[in-house]
């Protein structure tokens, strides 16, 4: 045989057509449309046909303006997680959704079409905008590489969805929950409408304190409370409030009765004040004073003062009376409150528990923010403007005693950021407590508060926290006001009595009827329908005139906290579990707490006495690296589409398991930079998986287990313990610590040892080699299991890389259009013994390192296959490496490694002396014995022209 001049052309070097570049932008796309040509999603679920279902129900964006990037990271922690369960071998369904019904789309339509619209033409226009919205999003979510049901999505719109909605409303009525009454709400002017708990948030706002004199109209009966013969000059009860705009409508005061009241005399005349107060009080009027007697406050309810304006205009000639509550204290202000019993709802509940009737209940402020034209001196003026007309107007009439600016928190609207208010409507409510409600059939064996707290101890919360927020929620809220008088959303179906304000006698038919009509042509069908047509179809046309078609609409909170119901038992069955909680897991941002978690526990419990998931999974806000809310406006935010075309959605996708989404989730440019260098790394180990068994078939090649060397197998041994770690981590839907583990594999387990040790053996024993095959059967069984972990946050790359895995038929046929069509391999139990074993010849194999590391700096060697170690090591480390025999020098990757006993571990480590060889660069005394082949070391002449070396460990 001639001598080959060229020995690198003898080795087995690495080839695959993976390369190192992922080009992401460019190739996800790619990605994305084969997935759906092919219709993936369908053939996940055909081939889990059968198996145990898990549903995460989707939390509904709404559809409305581009996706940002807490979308992104919300579908992509879904995406995820329903991939880890897909893997595990469950039928993991997702079907995406969005709710569509609300305010932002009604005002969208008004600011282009104007408010004259037709209802139903609204309607219309509505519906036809959200599915352009949804069309948008619905791309934008694909390219992060979710997959989903994106054929059959649902939306809060559909006709079914609607119809569903309207029987859902009715199953609560019947179980006793709906009523109807006069209750301050939370009211936006900017949306018209009443507000929920759930759309309220809190931020500071500058307002005016006012401190305001009430004078008593029955002086006589004053001092007798206080003990006192008789009271010879005007007397005020004084107020503290930062609510100028309530002053208007005041009609009542409130006192604690457990509290001491002192009856002070100053300049101004004599006051009733908390008597803890009196001192800070009488700074803040800028008077001084002394305390003519004390009484408790129950001596003093009943008692009448005038309204400060009364003797100003005769409309504000009334009485205020004093009512005794426990709400009022000296903590600040006075220690008496003034009640307007139209804007708060304590105000409201102690003056109806004392004895006032609605229709008596003044509510002077409109719809829009602005008084009423016939309220005596402030009409038609806007409240917040009105605030400092009012204060002038108590200081030119005598009863203003302070006034000061304050920055305080205050509820606004968390659509439009602006103040709120409380204001009383009537309203449609769905009660927390015992009560009578509207046609009651199937009355609810507790109170809806007592079965939704008993559901979330029923409920997994990941992180555990979310419990805690949520039972305070809802052990403290009060009746949820459902009605809202907007008009893009599902209606409620009811017809009042034009005098009684009674509801029709056949509300239920009625409400059947309304399904009904728009399962066939949505809520459009019931604008257009007349009060006639209707009453005609319960046989009750004859009524018409005297009944009056309600035009509310329910609020969103109930669309999407139906789904469970409208969804999952109605437009899309077989999606949801039949019986027990429709949905295995609820995921959304933390402040669904206050929403789409909130709300679907209260419908469920209203109508299934239980909560409608098994768990709940909330994140954290998208932050930039300051902690600061990510914003366009603020200009820190990271766009989704725009990393998407500059790194790629992988990097977002990576970036999205890496961070630990219990809080928030900061992200920059510098953070995505770091993550670029993670996927670097992971690509680089696939590809030199990849490379190194592009010429092994599995099933022509594979080694069985028992022939396989010892490092091989203990390779896989360290495969199947880490394989564990991360699927208990996606068991309880957590993926950092999984990234930050394979990461390690990669660099430490892989990179640094593993695969180091590996070189040699894949590319100069023969090819066909037992010594090659046993690392080529341990690194495809690696890279397989691999793939798998890291395929439901690196989809992408994953399945790029099991396409190259599979070529040429090397994947059973049944997952080889998909990684996501098969499971987590089955691995061996880890064998803790070789574990122990080899981790204890890496710690060692590290301080070698260490000291050759020392060699390579001072220049003496240039790699450490340069170098040769003596190793002096206590018995038990002697024993340990004897076993590997000659195979040890191929482990600390040196040229020769000499053993000696002795009582702790030394290390000396020296240049060698031999020659290189010119082909696996080892050096060796003995180059040039097969004359033909002078540069070559014994081992590889045998491999080329023998029998070949012989490895038994590694």
């Amino acid at each position: 045989m001639t001598t080959p001049t060229d020995y690198r052309s003898t080795l087995n070097l690495p080839d695959t057509p993976f390369p190192m570049r992922g080009d992401l932008p460019k190739r996800e796309p790619v990605w994305v449309k084969s997935w759906e040509d092919q219709g993936l999603y369908q053939k996940l679920r055909t081939a889990r046909q059968g198996a145990p279902l898990f549903v995460l129900h989707d939390g509904p964006p709404y559809a409305n303006g581009q996706i940002h990037m807490g979308h992104a990271v919300n579908k992509i922690l879904k995406d995820m997680i329903v991939k880890a369960r897909q893997l595990k071998g469950l039928d993991a369904v997702y079907i995406p959704g969005w709710d569509c019904h609300g305010l932002p789309i009604e005002n969208a339509i008004e600011k282009k079409f104007g408010r004259k619209l037709a209802r139903d033409d609204m309607q219309a226009k509505s519906r036809a905008y959200a599915t352009e919205q949804i069309a948008l999003q619905m791309a934008d979510f694909k390219r992060l590489g979710v997959l989903g049901d994106w054929e059959h999505p649902y939306r809060t719109m559909d006709f079914k969805n609607e119809a569903d909605e309207i029987r859902a409303f009715k199953r609560v009525i019947e179980r006793g929950f709906v009523y109807r009454g006069l209750k301050p709400v939370y009211w936006c002017f900017d949306c018209g409408s009443s507000l929920a708990e759930f759309e309220i948030e809190y931020a500071d706002k500058k307002s005016q304190t006012l401190d305001v004199g009430f004078v008593c109209a029955e002086p006589a009966k004053l001092a007798a409370a206080f003990g006192l013969n008789a009271i010879n000059k005007d007397a005020f009860a004084v107020i503290w409030t930062t609510t100028a705009w309530t002053i208007p409508a005041n009609q009542a005061l409130n006192l604690n009765p457990e509290l001491t009241y002192a009856l002070v005399d100053t300049e101004r005349g004599l006051l009733v004040l908390a008597e803890s107060l009196v001192e800070k009080c009488m700074t803040r009027f800028g008077l001084t004073g002394n305390v003519v007697a004390t009484t408790l406050g129950k001596n003093l309810g009943g008692l009448n003062f005038k309204h400060p304006f009364a003797h100003v205009d005769a409309g504000y000639d009334r009485l205020s009376p004093i009512y005794l509550a426990d709400y009022a204290t000296a903590d600040d202000g006075t220690g008496i409150v003034h009640s307007a019993p139209a804007y708060g709802l304590e105000d409201f509940n102690s003056c109806v528990s004392h004895g006032m009737k609605y229709d008596d209940i003044l509510n002077p402020v409109q719809g829009n923010g602005v008084y009423a034209p016939e309220l005596p001196l402030f009409g038609n003026q806007q409240i917040w403007k009105a605030c400092p007309v009012i204060i002038d107007a108590l200081r030119d009439a005598g009863r203003l005693f302070a006034t000061e600016n304050i920055v305080h928190s205050y509820p606004h609207c968390w659509r439009h950021k602006t103040p709120v208010i409380y204001r009383a409507a009537a309203q449609w409510f769905i009660r927390m407590d015992e009560g009578e409600g509207i046609f009651t059939k199937d009355k609810a064996p507790q109170t809806l508060r007592q079965t939704a707290l008993a559901a979330i101890e029923n409920t997994a919360f990941y992180p555990e926290n979310g419990k805690v927020r949520l039972r305070d929620m809802i052990a403290g809220r009060p009746d949820w006001c459902i009605s809202r008088q907007r008009s893009w959303g599902v209606p409620l179906p009811f017809f009042l009595h034009k005098d009684s304000g009674e509801l029709h006698p056949k509300t239920m038919d009625i409400l059947d009827i309304a399904a009904n009509m728009v399962e066939e042509g949505g809520i459009e069908a019931w604008s257009k329908a007349s009060t006639e047509d209707i009453l005609a179809t319960v046989d009750a046309q004859a009524d018409a005139p005297f009944y009056t078609k309600s035009s509310d609409i329910l609020e969103v909170w109930f669309d999407s906290g139906t789904t469970h119901t409208t969804v999952l038992k109605g437009s899309h069955p077989g999606c949801g579990h039949d019986s027990g909680p429709e949905a295995d897991l609820y995921l959304e941002g933390h402040d669904q707490h206050r929403g789409w978690f909130h709300s679907s526990l209260l419908t469920a419990c209203a109508m299934y006495d239980r909560a409608p998931y098994l768990g709940i999974l909330t994140h954290g806000f998208t932050v930039d690296s300051k902690g600061h809310k990510m914003s366009k406006s603020a200009g820190n935010g990271v766009d989704p589409q725009e990393t998407s075309k500059k790194l790629g959605a992988e990097i977002i996708r990576l970036w999205v398991a890496a961070s630990d989404y219990s809080g928030d989730i900061a992200g920059d440019d510098k953070i995505l930079a770091r993550v670029v260098d993670t996927y670097r790394r992971v690509r680089n180990t696939l590809k030199f998986l990849l490379a190194n068994t592009q010429d092994f078939d599995p099933a022509k090649d594979s080694v069985p287990a028992d022939q396989l060397l010892e490092i091989d197998r203990y390779a896989l041994s360290r495969a199947a313990q880490l394989q564990a770690d991360i699927l208990a981590h996606f068991e309880v839907y957590e993926f950092h610590p999984v990234v930050a583990k394979l990461q390690i594999y990669c660099s430490e387990d892989l990179g640094a040892f593993y695969l180091d040790v590996l070189k040699d053996r894949l590319y100069t024993t023969g090819a066909n080699s037992l010594a090659r095959r046993s690392a080529q059967t341990a690194l495809w069984q690696i890279t397989q299991s691999m793939l798998r972990w890291m395929a439901p946050f690196l989809s992408f790359t994953a399945e790029e890389a099991w396409a190259v895995l599979g070529a040429e038929g090397k994947t059973p046929a049944a997952t080889r259009d998909s990684i996501f069509m098969d499971t987590y391999s089955t691995q061996p139990e880890p064998n803790a013994e070789l574990l122990a074993k080899w981790n204890r010849i890496r710690e060692i194999r590290d301080l070698v390192n260490k000291d050759i590391e020392v060699l390579r700096a001072n220049g003496q060697v240039g790699s450490s296959l340069q170098a040769v170690v003596e190793l002096t090591v206590g018995p038990d480390d002697l024993a340990l490496l004897q076993s590997l025999g000659a195979d040890l020098k191929f482990v600390f990757i040196t040229s020769a490694i000499e053993l000696v006993a002795g009582e702790a571990l030394s290390i000396r480590a020296s240049a060698s002396n031999g020659v290189k060889c010119e082909r696996c660069w080892h050096y060796s005394d003995e180059l040039g014995t097969d004359p033909a082949h002078p540069t070559l070391c014994p081992r590889c002449t045998s491999n080329l022209f023998g029998s070949g070396e012989t490895r038994s460990f590694a």
